[in-house]
């Protein structure tokens, strides 16, 4: 078992760099590319990837291709195709639980050990079709009893984690309602502690008073705090 540090750029090449390497700016990227993700793993771990498809692919730590160079596509490490895009990486900690949400506002709670693809392939997740695509996902931290959603509207939804259902595969259910748009972002977490999001490069802003968003699930929610992220987005 040895630390590596696994880079994947925004266009979707991967790397893996020995040791636990801190982010930087001496990483270099393809002309037009930039960094997304940079998560410090061991050689004996699994990476999973959640794409627009609704799909999870795995892919060995052991078998990233190395830091030099750009490293390699995941579109030919995985079988994603080129409509897809990549929408979460990380690696894969058994035990833990995500919340995957559809671009129509419809989720559910999948255990990650039940994401874990054995083909090239992948596996499907949540079912999706027409128009409707995979838009995000949540990691379940640790004493989480809350689920904020936010619509592509600007409106903030909290409700308890309990109203959703825990399942290997389907479309879930209704998060939030919208009369247009659909959904931006989720976020798990616990309600006591207050609702953190990005306020800018390197700050957060978190907001402990939120009986004003508190629901419950399927509902269009109110419009989120004055000075929310412009990216519609907790992260």
């Amino acid at each position: 078992r040895e630390p590596i540090t696994v880079i994947c750029s925004d266009k979707g090449w991967i790397r893996a760099v020995k040791g636990h390497v801190e982010s930087n700016d001496d990483v270099k990227y393809k002309e037009g590319d930039r960094a997304r993700f940079w998560f410090h793993a061991e050689t004996t771990d699994k990476v999973v990837m959640f794409a627009t498809n609704g799909r999870f692919y795995t892919l060995a730590c052991d078998k990233l291709p190395g830091g030099r160079g750009h490293g390699e596509p995941l579109r030919l490490l995985t079988g994603l195709g080129n409509d897809e895009e990549v929408i979460d990486l990380m690696v894969h900690k058994p035990g833990r639980k995500l919340v995957v949400a559809s671009s129509d506002g419809r989720g559910f709670i999948v255990p990650e050990e039940q994401v874990i693809a054995q083909t090239r392939t992948g596996k499907v997740v949540l079912n999706v079709s027409g128009d409707r695509e995979a838009k995000t996902l949540a990691i379940i931290p640790e004493g989480a009893n809350s689920l904020a959603c936010i619509g592509e509207n600007r409106k903030l939804i909290i409700f308890d984690l309990s109203e959703l259902p825990e399942m290997g595969r389907g479309r879930g259910v209704v998060l939030q309602r919208y009369k247009d748009g659909g959904l931006s972002d989720i976020r798990a977490f616990n309600k006591a502690e207050g609702l953190t999001w990005a306020a800018g490069i390197g700050r957060t802003r978190t907001e402990t008073d939120l009986m004003m968003w508190a629901g419950k699930r399927s509902q269009a929610g109110r419009l989120a705090p004055k000075g929310f992220a412009a990216t519609n987005r907790f992260s």
